[in-house]
């Protein structure tokens, strides 16, 4: 039989229980779903009856809480016109704060941009939490630190205004400057966004073109929503990610390498590149990866110090043998380059 908590004691400890009761209720029907009686009542281990009061202080307290009687009905916390006290176990509040510190990592020098957001949101999440986890959000703030990465600012209401007409189906427009400045008008049927390699982009029909384009939310500028509905189309890949994945690496070269090294080690040293690795036989790792420049895979290969092979493609062969005999020269004293020299040169 259940304890009625309306007729304990306040001094018989059970106070206590219904708080903890009443955060657990409200922590789980915060996550927008519907309930049913009988299951939100078993979650919470109270009677019905009980859970019936529950809810009904959660009115009290300004929860909207809607009830839908009867055969199918259930619990839901809906939109109210004001924003309760938000509630977060330890587990949630920890990554809520971690959230946005990888966004507030993601540096511009533009106001109003998303980071600038999400730093603002970091500092204020401990005036909204119970007094109980405010140290530990002070912790986890005083004593994180991410890597700080330059990356193009977009506004947070250019991400939320696209999200509202991606949901409404609904067509926007806005000016747009392309990878050289040109500058052009816009009107798109938008359908996905995406964020990848540290930028944000809109996957969308471009009514003008008659064609899918991708554009970066950062060379976006005022954005309309026009109110015009469209019907909706079939994205032209399995996905959004997968369709701009694909046109990015039709711009890079593509390596192919065997590696005799564990493919988690690999992974590892190869994490700043597009690389595909999977374990092979006999103590390999075979290595897809798309890249721009030579460079920077060159490098990241030496310092894995692991034999490799180049599979393909004979440029990259030509490259690493360029890169060999500079590396010999220098050992050998044979290098063209001597002090007070300003030579440069490149693989």
């Amino acid at each position: 039989m259940w304890p009625d908590p309306d007729r304990v004691s306040p001094h018989d400890g059970f106070v206590a229980d219904v708080t903890e009761r009443m955060l657990a209720l409200l922590s789980t029907l915060q996550t927008g779903r519907p309930f049913r009686g009988e299951e939100l009542a078993a979650r919470l281990g109270v009677s019905p009856r009980t859970l019936r009061r529950d809810v009904e202080r959660l009115r009290g307290y300004g929860y909207p809480v809607e009830t839908r009687p009867g055969p199918g009905g259930h619990y839901r916390l809906v939109a109210g016109r004001t924003m309760p006290p938000l509630v977060l176990d330890d587990d949630e509040a920890v990554a809520a704060l971690l959230g946005l510190a990888v966004l507030a990592a993601a540096r511009s020098d533009e106001g109003g941009a998303l980071d600038d957001a999400a730093t603002r949101a970091y500092g204020k999440l401990d005036q909204f939490l119970p007094a109980r986890l405010r140290p530990r959000a002070a912790a986890l703030r005083a004593g994180l630190e991410t890597d700080q990465r330059p990356a193009p600012g977009v506004p947070a209401r250019t991400l939320a205004e696209l999200a509202e007409a991606i949901r409404a189906g609904e067509v926007v427009a806005f000016g747009y400057a392309d990878r050289h400045g040109a500058a052009s008008r816009r009107r798109v049927e938008p359908h996905r966004q995406v964020h990848l390699r540290q930028r944000w982009y809109l996957l969308g029909w471009d009514l003008d073109r008659d064609d899918w384009r991708v554009f970066r939310l950062d060379r976006v500028t005022g954005l309309v929503r026009t109110g015009v509905r469209h019907p909706g189309r079939e994205l032209p890949a399995g996905s959004a990610l997968a369709y701009l994945r694909r046109g990015m690496d039709a711009e890079l070269r593509r390596v192919r390498l065997a590696v005799r090294a564990e493919a988690h080690r690999v992974a590892d040293a190869l994490r700043r590149h597009d690389a595909e690795v999977r374990p092979g036989g006999d103590g390999l790792a075979e290595v897809t990866v798309r890249v721009d420049s030579w460079r920077g895979l060159i490098a990241d290969l030496v310092y894995l110090d692991a034999d490799f092979t180049v599979v393909e493609p004979a440029e990259f062969r030509e490259a690493c043998a360029a890169f060999a005999r500079r590396l010999l020269a220098a050992a050998s004293g044979a290098g063209d380059a001597r002090p007070g020299d300003a030579g440069t040169g490149g693989v």
